[in-house]
C-alpha cells in the first residue's frame, strides 16, 4: 500500500470483535472527493482497489481514477478488480478444473512445482447442472433421477474429488443440495469477510455462470464470467474491467395484488433491454426498492443477464440483515455486516437524487401486470391477456419470433400412436424450476396455494404433460411440507424431481417417443412453460419450439389449462367437479401468502441443511472415489480429457499470425446466443459429437448432454455451432421461404455442404484461416467459456458482428480470437457478404491498441475488392497482452512459472 493511503485504514468495532477497515469516507476526505455521491456498487469496487493497492498490478493511479468516477465521462480506463472468492457450477467448473490440471501437468513437465498452480481465493463448486428430469410425477422421481445422475456422471465426480484433495482452497457442494445461486444466496455469501490481519472487507465474487448476479440482491458485488476469466482471477490476476456506466433504476409505488416478483422482473427485463444497458452496472434505488423483500430483489438481480447488464445491484439495508438472520447466519456475522456498511456510509437504499448516475430510469410498481415472456427470448414480455393472441399471430408470421406455419394448420388435431390428441400450442412441459423463482418463497407458496385450490375444485393436469418441481434448495421442500402444500402440488404431478437447474438449463429430459414422433412428423409448434430465466431456441427441448417464462403459480395454471392458446383472463382454466373454474377462483391472495411466509425463513432449518455438506453429503457422493496426488493422471474417458490449449507450450509467446486469405465459416443473424454457439442440451446421434461418441463405444442412451461433457474438448469442439435451431445465412433458403436450421455450412470454394465442424477441420488441414460473421447481440446468454474455446479450436481467427454481449466478447479475447465490430450502419447485409468471398484483416501488424480501427478487405469472386473499417473490441491494454500471448491461460501460466 502506498504510504499516503495508509491513513485510510480505520478501526472498526464489528459486533463483539474489533478490527480495521479501509475507509472510503476517509479516502474521499484525503482526495477532496464526495464519495457519497458515487453509486454504491462503484464504492464497493473502489474498496477492493484501495485495499489491494500494491503499486504493481493495482496502483495509486487506479485508486484515484475510480474515486474520481464521473457519471457521464467517456469510458477509457480499466479497473483491476480483485474479488474475495469465486463460485462455479459443475458444467463450467469441470472444464476450469481440467484447465488447472493441465497447467499443473505443464508445470511438472517443465520441472516446476505443480503447487504453483493454486487458487489464491476460496473457490466453491456447486454441482447443480447434471441432474435431468428422466422421471417425474412420482414420489420416487427424486431418488431415481439422482441415481441416474451419479451413474452418468461418475467420471466427472471422480475428477472433482481429485480436485478437492489436490487444491487447498477448492471445495465442492455435492449434488442434491441445490442450485449454485440459491446456495450462494442462502449459505455461501458471508456479507463481509475478515482477514488474518483483522481487516474487514465486503464480500465480492465472480462466478462461472451468468446468473451469479443473483447475489446482488443482498448487496454483494459480483457477476458472471467465463471460466477463462475466473481461472485468471483464482490464480491471482485482477479482473480488468472497463470503468462502467451505472444506470440508476428508481422503483416507486407498490405491486398490485396478484402481481408477482416474476411479473416484475419480466417487466424490468423488457424495459432495460429497450434502454440498452448491455455491459453497464444497474443499481436500484428509490422507495419502491426499499419496500421489496430480499428474495424479490434476488429475483430481479438474477435476471441481469437477460436485461444485458453486468449487475443488477441492491444496497444493503435492514431487509438484508433480516434475511441473513432468517437464513441462519451467526449473530456475529450479522453485526459485522451492519457495522461495516454503516461505517462505510453505504447502509440503506438511497433515493434517486442522492447518487450521480449515468442515466436514471423510473418504474412505477403499480403498473406491473401478470405476464409471461416468450416464445424465444426472455425480454419478449406478453401480458397474460395477450398470450393466446400473440401465439396465434406468431404461428404463421415469418418474423424472427414467428413460426412460419400455414394458418389453417393452427386448429388441426394430431394423434399420437398411443392415442393422445396433440395440437399446436399444447403444453408438453410444465416446470417449476430455476433459482430465479425457487429462491423466492412468495411465488412458491403461491404455487402451492394455487395447487391446493385447484385440487379442491377438482382440476387435474393432463397425464402426458411433463410436470416437475425442482427447487434450488432443500429448504424449499421443508417449508412446502410444513405448510401442508406439497401434497397438493404432487397431486397435480409437481413432485420434487431434483435439486438442480433441470429444465431451465436444458435438462428437461426427453418426451415420450410417441410425442416426439407426432411433433417431428407434423412440424408442430408445441409449448413449454417454466419458471426459469432462459427460453432460447432448442434450449428447453429440441422439439418444443414455443417456450414461455412464467411465475410458479402461472406454471401451475397453464399446466391445468394444457395449452398456451387459452386466454386465462377471459376463459376458464378448466372444468372442475362443479363446473368451470376461473383463474380468479384459485389464485391466492397476498394475505394467504403472507400468513405462510414465516415458515420459509427458519434459521435452524438453514443451519441444519447446509451443515450436512461436510458431515452428511449423501451416500452416493461418499461412494465416489477419486485419484490422489498434485497432478492428474488423465485416464481414458469420454468425459474428461487433457485440454489442448497448452500443446507445444513455451515460456515465450509466438507472434499472432495475421488474418489473410480467410474464408467465412458461417454467417449468422441477430441474437445468436451462446446456446446456439455451444449447446448445453441433448446430443443428436447423427451430429459430429454423436458420431464421435458412437465411434468410442458410447451408446445413445449414455450420451448425456453437451453440458456434462464439457470436460472433453473432442465432444465440445464438435458441438460448437451444432444447435439444431441455429441458422447459417450462407445456406440457401428453404422451399417455404424460411432459413435452414442446424449446424451446417458451405465449404469454399467448392460449395460443398458440410457440418460446420467438418468444414472447419478441412480448412484447418488446408491451412486456411476462417472468420465468423454475426449481427446484433452476438453471444448473448450464458457465460459459456466453450462458446469461445470451441470457436478457437475450430480455427476461427476473428468474429465480426454488429455488437457483442459482454461475457462472450471477453471470452473470445481470452482465447486469442479477435472480436471485431461493424461501425455505423455497416452489416453483413449492407455489405452484401454471402460467404463466397476471401477476407483479409489489416491494421494490427505494428502495434495493437485497445478499440482501434482495423480494415476488413473483402475480395469477391468477380475480382472486386471492398475495404471497410471495423472497431477492434479488444477493450483494454491488459486484453491486448492476453491476445498477444494467445489467450489469458497461456499468459497467466507464463507469469506463474516465471516466478
Amino acid at each position: 500500500m502506498p504510504h499516503n493511503f495508509l491513513d485510510t485504514l480505520k478501526p472498526l468495532q464489528a459486533g463483539k470483535k474489533s478490527g480495521a477497515f479501509y475507509s472510503l469516507p476517509a479516502l474521499g476526505k484525503a482526495l477532496g472527493i464526495n464519495v457519497s455521491r458515487l453509486p454504491v456498487s462503484i464504492r464497493i469496487v473502489l474498496e477492493s482497489v484501495l485495499r489491494n493497492c500494491d503499486g504493481k498490478k493495482v496502483t495509486e493511479a487506479h485508486v484515484r481514477e475510480l474515486a474520481n468516477w464521473q457519471a457521464k465521462a467517456a469510458r477509457t480506463t480499466e479497473i483491476p478488480f480483485i474479488v474475495a472468492r469465486v463460485v462455479l457450477q459443475d458444467f463450467t467448473g469441470v472444464p476450469l478444473l481440467a484447465d488447472l490440471a493441465a497447467m499443473r501437468s505443464v508445470a511438472a513437465a517443465l520441472g516446476k512445482d505443480p503447487k504453483r498452480i493454486e487458487p489464491l481465493v476460496p473457490v466453491d463448486l456447486v454441482v447443480d447442472h447434471s441432474v435431468m428430469i428422466d422421471y417425474f410425477g412420482t414420489k420416487k422421481a427424486l431418488d431415481l433421477n439422482m441415481k441416474l445422475e451419479f451413474q452418468r456422471n461418475q467420471e466427472r465426480y471422480q475428477f472433482m474429488k481429485w480436485g478437492m484433495q489436490a487444491f487447498d482452497t477448492f471445495g465442492v457442494v455435492p449434488p442434491g443440495f441445490g442450485i449454485v445461486h440459491q446456495v450462494n444466496l442462502e449459505h455461501l455469501a458471508r456479507g463481509v469477510h475478515v482477514g488474518k490481519d483483522k481487516v474487514y472487507y465486503p464480500d465480492t465474487l465472480v462466478g462461472t455462470d451468468s446468473h451469479t448476479t443473483m447475489i446482488n440482491g443482498i448487496g454483494v458485488v459480483g457477476w458472471g464470467v467465463g471460466g477463462i476469466e475466473a481461472e485468471a482471477g483464482m490464480l491471482g490476476q485482477p479482473l480488468y474491467i472497463l470503468t462502467p456506466d451505472v444506470v440508476g433504476v428508481e422503483l416507486v409505488g407498490q405491486l398490485r395484488g396478484g402481481v408477482t416478483a416474476t411479473d416484475l422482473v419480466l417487466t424490468i427485463t423488457e424495459m432495460l433491454r429497450a434502454n440498452k444497458v448491455v455491459g453497464k452496472f444497474v443499481e436500484f434505488c428509490g422507495p419502491g426498492t426499499a419496500s421489496l423483500s430480499v428474495t424479490d430483489r434476488a429475483t430481479i438481480a438474477n435476471m441481469a443477464p437477460e436485461y444485458g447488464a453486468t449487475m443488477g445491484f441492491f444496497p444493503v439495508d435492514e431487509h438484508t440483515l433480516e434475511y441473513f438472520q432468517g437464513t441462519g447466519r451467526t449473530t456475529q456475522e450479522i453485526a459485522a455486516l451492519e457495522a461495516y456498511f454503516r461505517a462505510q456510509e453505504m447502509f440503506g437504499v438511497p433515493s434517486a437524487n442522492d447518487i450521480d448516475y449515468t442515466q436514471k430510469l423510473t418504474l412505477d410498481l403499480s403498473t406491473v401486470a401478470p405476464s409471461l415472456a416468450g416464445p424465444k427470448r426472455p425480454q419478449d414480455r406478453i401480458e397474460i391477456g395477450s398470450v393466446k393472441s400473440t401465439f396465434t399471430r406468431l404461428f404463421s408470421e415469418q418474423s424472427a419470433n414467428g413460426f412460419n406455419q400455414p394458418t389453417e394448420k393452427l386448429d388441426e388435431v394430431f394423434t399420437t400412436r398411443d392415442g393422445i390428441p396433440v395440437r399446436n400450442g399444447d403444453i408438453l412441459i410444465a416446470a417449476i424450476t430455476s433459482c430465479t423463482n425457487t429462491s423466492n418463497p412468495s411465488v412458491l407458496l403461491a404455487a402451492g396455494l394455487m395447487a391446493k385450490k385447484a385440487v379442491e375444485a377438482g382440476l387435474k393436469v393432463p397425464k402426458h404433460i411433463k410436470t416437475s418441481l425442482a427447487p434450488g434448495s432443500r429448504v424449499v421442500t421443508n417449508y412446502l411440507e410444513k405448510t401442508g402444500l406439497l401434497p397438493y402440488l404432487e397431486k397435480l404431478g409437481f413432485n420434487v424431481a431434483a435439486y438442480g437447474c433441470t429444465t431451465c438449463i436444458g435438462n428437461a429430459g426427453d418426451l415420450t417417443p410417441e410425442l416426439n414422433e407426432v411433433i417431428t412428423q407434423n412440424d408442430l409448434v408445441c409449448s413449454a412453460v417454466l419458471s426459469g430465466n432462459r427460453n432460447f431456441e432448442a434450449r428447453i427441448h429440441p422439439n418444443i419450439k414455443a417456450n414461455f417464462l412464467a411465475s410458479p403459480p402461472l406454471v401451475v395454471a397453464y399446466a391445468l389449462a394444457g395449452t398456451i392458446r387459452r386466454d386465462l383472463m377471459t376463459e376458464p382454466v378448466g372444468r372442475g367437479k362443479n363446473g368451470d373454474v376461473w383463474i380468479g377462483d384459485i389464485w391466492p391472495s397476498q394475505e394467504e401468502i403472507a400468513a405462510l411466509l414465516r415458515y420459509a425463513l427458519n434459521p435452524k432449518t438453514f443451519r441444519e441443511n447446509y451443515g450436512q455438506i461436510q458431515i452428511k453429503p449423501g451416500k452416493l457422493w461418499e461412494k465416489i472415489k477419486g485419484v490422489t496426488g498434485n497432478t492428474y493422471n488423465w485416464p481414458a474417458s469420454t468425459y474428461i480429457a487433457e485440454p489442448p490449449f497448452f500443446t507445444n507450450f513455451s515460456m515465450t509467446p509466438a507472434a499472432m499470425p495475421p488474418v489473410r486469405e480467410a474464408r467465412a465459416l458461417a454467417i449468422f443473424g441477430d441474437s445468436v446466443t451462446t446456446d446456439h454457439i455451444s449447446p448445453a442440451g441433448s446430443i443428436a446421434e447423427n451430429s459430429p459429437a454423436g458420431l464421435w461418441l458412437n465411434a468410442h463405444g458410447v451408446r445413445k442412451a449414455d450420451f448425456n448432454s453437451y453440458g456434462s461433457r464439457r470436460g472433453n474438448h473432442e465432444v465440445m469442439m464438435r458441438g460448437t455451432f451444432a444447435n439444431v435451431r441455429i441458422k447459417n445465412l450462407m445456406l440457401p433458403m428453404t422451399a417455404d421461404g424460411g432459413r435452414f436450421e442446424g449446424g451446417e455450412t458451405l465449404h469454399q470454394p467448392d460449395g460443398e455442404r458440410l457440418s460446420i465442424y467438418d468444414a472447419a477441420m478441412r480448412y484447418v488441414a488446408d491451412g486456411v484461416s476462417t472468420v465468423v460473421f454475426g449481427g446484433e447481440e452476438y453471444g448473448t446468454g450464458s457465460s459459456r467459456d466453450w462458446a469461445a474455446k470451441g470457436t478457437q479450436l475450430l480455427g476461427v481467427k476473428a468474429v465480426i458482428a454488429r455488437s457483442f454481449e459482454r461475457i462472450h466478447r471477453s471470452n473470445l479475447v481470452g482465447m486469442g480470437v479477435l472480436p471485431l465490430q461493424f461501425k455505423g450502419e455497416d452489416s453483413v447485409q449492407s455489405l452484401g457478404i454471402v460467404g463466397t468471398e476471401i477476407f483479409d484483416i489489416t491494421g494490427l501488424e505494428e502495434q495493437i491498441r485497445p478499440q482501434q480501427d482495423v480494415l476488413l478487405h473483402i475480395r469477391r469472386p468477380d475480382g472486386s475488392v471492398q475495404q471497410v473499417a471495423l472497431l477492434l473490441r479488444i477493450d483494454t491494454a491488459t486484453e491486448v497482452d492476453y491476445y498477444l500471448h494467445g489467450g489469458i491461460l497461456p499468459y497467466v501460466l507464463r507469469e506463474l512459472l516465471a516466478t
